[in-house]
């Protein structure tokens, strides 16, 4: 089983982490920028994280055979932080970088009128930087939230298939589907969503346009659960094949619309996808 964790914090997680993972199948990972826990208070320690995405990360990565890319963006609940908006004068010198495959994490946390101007500048720049989209849904009034973000969307001008709607659930899956953006479904011990329930999921939706990630931040994660994903799907019936759609080719010909996927050297079965731009040799 190949995996492809396509929106995992691995800042958060150990090098044992990283064994593990390599150990379960992963092989390939996107990190998107995301809120810490601590409130950062000036734009420079967001230059210092970013630097951080695009160079240790990619390093540490490297050690146990996993190719690392990063997503970038001002998070939405730093966004209503005035000592954090700069922050949006930063992101050009790091979307032009190559191991940058989109622009994210971007939405809502609280809905706030600062949100939505940092959710639609970004949105703007991921259309002028030919970028696929990252966005994050907020953990309370999710349903309201996500129909805000669709709207958003689709004032913005970024095709729907260029946009990954993240950490959705069963009442909010439907509407995604039918707007015709990607939808993302993060797996976690206790809250979010289970591998028996994205089984579900998967039976009722179909696995097109389907991202399944760990997301595996700071609170309790476990950056395994794709693999656990995987297993459940085989236990229900699904196909290796379809275990492959899910959990590489997916997020292969997601983040291959970047035309900066990188997975040279991770063997022949790694870096064929039919129709991707995945970029070949180093970075």
């Amino acid at each position: 089983m190949r995996i492809f964790d396509p929106h995992i914090h691995m800042t958060s997680r150990t090098t044992d982490d990283y064994r593990a993972m390599a150990a379960a199948g992963v092989r390939a990972v996107v990190e998107p920028a995301f809120w810490l826990g601590q409130p950062r208070t000036n734009p420079g320690s967001f230059a210092d994280y970013f630097d951080s995405l695009i160079g240790w990360e990619p390093y540490r990565a490297g050690q146990f055979g996993i190719r690392h890319h990063a997503t970038i963006a001002l998070n939405p609940k730093e966004a209503n932080d005035p000592r954090c908006r700069p922050v949006l004068d930063l992101l050009p010198r790091y979307l032009d970088k190559d191991g940058v495959v989109a622009v994210g994490e971007i939405g809502y946390d609280s809905m706030t009128p600062e949100e939505d101007e940092a959710f639609a500048a970004q949105l703007a720049l991921a259309v002028e930087y030919e970028l696929p989209a990252l966005v994050h849904t907020p953990h309370r009034d999710k349903a309201r939230g996500t129909e805000r973000t669709l709207a958003v969307v689709a004032e913005s001008g970024i095709g729907p298939g260029r946009v990954v709607v993240d950490h959705l659930n069963e009442v909010t899956v439907a509407a995604v589907h039918d707007a015709g953006c990607w939808m993302g479904f993060s797996i976690y011990p206790e809250t979010k969503m289970s591998p028996p329930r994205m089984v579900e999921i998967l039976k009722e939706h179909g696995l097109d346009r389907v991202l399944v990630n760990s997301a595996a931040d700071w609170g309790h994660s476990d950056p395994l659960l794709t693999r656990a994903t995987g297993e459940a799907m085989l236990a229900a019936g699904f196909t290796d094949d379809d275990v492959d759609k899910v959990l590489w080719r997916n997020p292969v010909e997601f983040y291959g619309q970047s035309g900066r996927l990188d997975l040279s050297d991770l063997g022949p079965a790694a870096d064929t996808f039919e129709g991707s731009s995945i970029k070949r040799g180093g970075s």
